[in-house]
């Protein structure tokens, strides 16, 4: 049987692999990229899988000022398509890194 000392200092290491790896998921996630789109292509937004919008291209033909309207809500639609996205490759990921994991039901990670 291992002393308290080894089990404590197993913890610690498993602990520093398990923190080790998620600030590697979380690298990743940020280099991965989605692109919402919206208005049949007229409005593409492109996002990190972990939501940071890196750029908004928008079609000529939709910059009229009287359709102004609809292109704020063509941009939310892109951007919710994209958040969508980056939440599916976020937790397909982080699926992948806690699978080994005996976490409890609803447990979440990031904390």
């Amino acid at each position: 049987m291992k002393s308290m000392e080894e089990m404590l200092k197993a913890a610690q290491e498993a602990a520093a692999t398990v923190q080790a790896q998620m600030q590697e998921a979380q690298a990743k996630l940020d280099a991965v990229e989605v692109e919402g789109v919206s208005g049949g292509g007229l409005v593409k937004i492109r996002a990190s899988a972990k939501g940071r919008i890196k750029g908004i291209s928008i079609d000529d033909s939709l910059m009229v000022p009287s359709d102004k309207q609809m292109l704020e809500d063509l941009l939310a639609a892109a951007f919710n398509d994209a958040r969508e996205k980056a939440d599916a490759v976020s937790n397909e990921e982080m699926g992948k890194m806690t699978s080994g994991l005996p976490l409890p039901p609803g447990f979440k990670l990031p904390f």
